[in-house]
Formats: structure tokens, C-alpha cells, sequence
């Protein structure tokens, strides 16, 4: 079992920067894969980033590559999605989520997730 909590969300200027943490405990967090997912209103949850369980690979969106990252730090159990150059595009609330199979821009792929943090980005 592994229990995730997003945090870092907020309000920004477009142009700004924002950085989400997903903070994870339970059972060791290298073995996990992990995505980012975001879900605005009255759209369905979409893809934004995942990283593989060694942190080697990473996959984007096309709607955010070159302006997101997604770093990992195994020994601190955390994720990190950094943000930059937002959009008001990218408002929405934001999900982590944990694999033990491997990362998927699906969210079929993932078992466990986060409650969720609200990025709103202001023109």
C-alpha cells in the first residue's frame, strides 16, 4: 500500500513557475513508477507526465513538453512536477499517481492516488 499527498498548488500569473510535490509513504517508493494526471472542469483526466521507477525515464504531453519536468527523489519518497511557463491552459486540479507495473501515460496503469491539488493560472 502506498499513501500519496500532492502539495505546492496555488494561484500564478501566467509566465509563472509552480512546483507540486507528491509526497509518498507505505511500502519503498523506488518500486513505483509515477504520473502526473490533471483534470480541469468538465474535462476528462488527461496525461501530463510520468517517470519511470529508477527516475531514468520520463514522458510528457506534448501540451507541456519543454515547460514541465518531473524529477525524483527516491530518498526522500517524493515526486516533483515542475512547472514553468504556465498557461491558463493548465489550470485544473492536479494528480500523482503511483504503478508497480511501470509508468503509462494511462490512468488505468496506476493503483494508487493522491487527492489532488488545485493549479490556477490567471491571464
Amino acid at each position: 500500500q502506498v499513501q500519496l499527498v500532492e502539495s505546492g498548488g496555488g494561484l500564478v500569473q501566467a509566465g509563472g513557475s509552480l512546483r507540486l510535490s507528491c509526497a509518498a509513504s507505505g511500502r519503498a517508493f523506488s518500486r513505483y513508477a509515477v504520473g502526473w494526471f490533471r483534470q480541469a472542469p468538465g474535462k476528462e483526466r488527461e496525461f501530463v507526465a510520468a517517470i519511470s521507477k529508477s527516475g531514468v525515464f520520463t514522458y510528457y504531453a506534448d501540451s507541456v513538453k519543454g515547460r514541465f519536468t518531473i524529477p525524483r527523489d527516491n530518498a526522500k519518497n517524493t515526486v516533483y512536477l515542475q512547472m514553468n511557463s504556465l498557461k491558463p491552459e493548465d489550470t485544473a486540479v492536479y494528480y500523482c499517481a503511483a504503478s508497480g507495473l511501470g509508468s503509462s501515460t494511462s490512468a488505468d496503469a496506476y493503483d494508487y492516488w493522491g487527492q489532488g491539488t488545485q493549479v490556477t493560472v490567471s491571464s
